[in-house]
């Protein structure tokens, strides 16, 4: 069988080789629950404290304020109801217009139980304003929710700037760092958040396993009730294997940054350079301030379920937007709020790419995709 070219990295990446091995002794070896008082158990304890102080240092916190869940979902889901459930929705909560599924439908679930929720449009850019954001706060504002990298378009916030329009309204802050941690450099102190949700398979973790980031002294309702464990705040028998292999794919990725930056930076270049020969019409979103390697192109009067099908059929695996949404056709949520003319945005896919795409598969990558867009507006 031909070797297929994979290009959807922002919908999951690929388990390191770090990563499993440091997953492997805890599959059969070390399957003691680390709850349990006899000896056998220490080294399972041990284990999930070790993983949690080196997540804690790969983002600038302190190993107390690392909450492990089951991925960037169920983070996203406890800060915004664990927030309004501790305020008793009486509070209003504010986010943007093109946020993860996991925060607007969490939002509109605080709707549908009297809470009030403010959405914020981002600019054509993709970038949330501070002006906006302070115009949407109330006297009575309880959380803003701002994603750091945009899972569809790329864009990359100005997260510092907006937790600091926040916190000067009383508000806490939270951003779903989902498409950022392990891809750029995240400090929560630089960032000045107090909630950030991750997800481990997002940099070359398992799936099923991720984490919340609370600041020490914020209180949030517990998730799930039980035996106490995760300091009280999330009850159940710890995932261990996904906590270590967590832990080791976050490290690798932290310890490689810098050159996996520049690689996915240049690869990026490389397509963009290539497309710009594509005789059809088309726009790339997310304006200049993106992460590197997460490319969404829209080309005008096309369908970009149809391209992508038939990249498949070539053996290139990419997006038409947002992999979580994969049941859903209409146009993309992000693209309407940034105000994408509807032309453009039927047209859309999304080309992701990772540290172990090869400058030769980027080159296959867009060179197919321009054969099959021009041939597509040919036959229109």
């Amino acid at each position: 069988m031909k070797k297929r070219i994979y290009a959807d990295h922002a919908a999951t990446t690929k388990l390191s080789d770090k990563a499993l091995e440091a997953m492997m002794p805890f599959l059969q070896e070390a399957y003691q629950n680390p709850s349990t008082l006899y000896a056998s158990a220490r080294h399972v304890k041990r284990a999930i404290a070790e993983a949690r102080a080196i997540i804690a240092e790969s983002i600038g916190a302190n190993p107390k304020e690392i909450i492990f869940t089951s991925g960037g979902t169920e983070s996203d889901n406890w800060a915004i109801k664990g927030i309004a459930w501790r305020q008793l929705l009486k509070k209003q909560i504010v986010t943007t217009a093109f946020e993860h599924h996991a925060i607007l439908n969490s939002c509109r679930l605080i709707q549908d139980v009297s809470g009030r929720v403010t959405y914020i449009l981002p600019n054509n850019k993709g970038m949330i304003e501070e002006k906006s954001l302070l115009s949407a706060l109330q006297q009575d504002t309880s959380l803003v929710s701002v994603m750091l990298v945009n899972n569809e378009i790329g864009t990359i916030q100005r997260i510092r700037e907006l937790s600091e329009v926040a916190h000067n309204k009383g508000a806490l802050f939270h951003t779903d760092a989902v498409q950022a941690v392990g891809h750029i450099p995240v400090n929560v102190e630089t960032l000045g958040v107090d909630l950030l949700s991750a997800s481990a398979h997002k940099f070359n973790g398992p799936k099923g396993i991720g984490f919340l980031y609370l600041r020490d002294g914020i209180e949030l309702d517990p998730y799930i009730n039980g035996g106490g464990q995760e300091g009280g705040q999330r009850s159940g028998t710890e995932n261990v294997v996904g906590i270590v292999g967590m832990a080791a794919a976050l490290k690798e990725n932290v310890d490689m940054l810098e050159d996996n930056m520049k690689q996915l930076a240049e690869l990026e270049c490389l397509f963009i350079n290539k497309l710009k020969t594509c005789e059809a019409d088309y726009l790339i979103n997310g304006g200049d301030n993106r992460i590197s390697g997460n490319v969404s192109v829209s080309f005008k009067g096309l369908d970009g379920e149809a391209i992508l099908h038939r990249m498949d059929l070539k053996g290139i695996e990419i997006a038409t937007g947002s992999a979580c949404d994969s049941r859903d056709t209409q146009i993309s949520h992000v693209l309407t709020a940034i105000g994408l003319p509807e032309e453009y945005a039927k047209g859309t896919v999304r080309i992701s790419l990772g540290a172990e795409n090869t400058k030769e598969e980027v080159d296959v990558i867009v060179t197919q995709l321009i054969q099959i867009v021009e041939s597509m507006n040919e036959n229109r």
